[in-house]
């Protein structure tokens, strides 16, 4: 695989291939990649509820977790910014959406002056072909002591886009901040039953790639 540089990025943004809304601004055209904006929507996982036996720990379930009940919403203002406590996690919208062609994947990277600061995104990782929408940031505030100020439109990641060998039939999919409580749960839903009851070889056998 070939990483894109700055010329042949710039080249398929103007060419509608690889489409970033709001356009890009000068200050995020890097060498080879491109930086992506902190967005104004930050999810904060709670800790417990209140049922009708009292107050419950909020576990995670591999096969319902991400519902809605999990997280606190916060919609910020411009102007307004996000206090990061010390060890606090949060998962965080980019401000602008990207589309991908199906010629290309791309990998999620943090800046090196958010890892500076003491923070981390925690899931940097691949961003498929096909895929259109804002990305989801999980960020962790890794120091013991010091509140770490977020500022909406502050440049948090870059995107590395590479090119793949022969084009994929690629599997549209469009997640917003809303859509990340649901994201996953039936595509995991046969495999985790299988992993629960310890039929790793069934799974294997019934669910061979090739």
């Amino acid at each position: 695989m070939a990483i894109l540089t700055k010329e042949e990025i710039l080249q398929r943004v103007k060419d509608k291939n690889i489409v970033v809304s709001p356009g890009l601004d000068v200050f995020q055209i890097q060498a080879h990649a491109i930086d992506l904006r902190l967005g104004f929507t930050f999810l904060i996982p709670k800790s417990w509820r209140m049922t009708a036996e009292g107050r419950e720990a909020m576990m995670i379930d591999p096969l319902r977790d991400h519902g809605p009940e999990y997280f606190d919403v916060i919609e910020l203002e411009q102007g307004q910014s996000f206090d990061l406590l010390p060890q606090e996690y949060v998962l965080v919208s980019t401000f602008e959406t990207i589309k991908i062609p199906n010629d290309l994947m791309a990998v999620l990277y943090p800046r090196s002056s958010v890892n500076r600061k003491g923070l981390s995104v925690d899931l940097t990782g691949i961003i498929d072909s096909g895929y259109e929408g804002p990305l989801t940031l999980p960020i962790r505030n890794n120091t013991r002591s010091q509140v770490i100020q977020l500022h909406p439109g502050e440049r948090i990641c870059q995107v590395v886009f590479e090119e793949l060998k022969q084009p994929v039939i690629a599997r549209k999919s469009r997640w917003h901040m809303k859509d990340v409580v649901e994201k996953g749960k039936k595509e995991k839903a046969k495999e985790m039953k299988l992993v629960f009851n310890g039929d790793i070889k069934k799974l294997k056998s019934d669910y061979k790639a090739a």
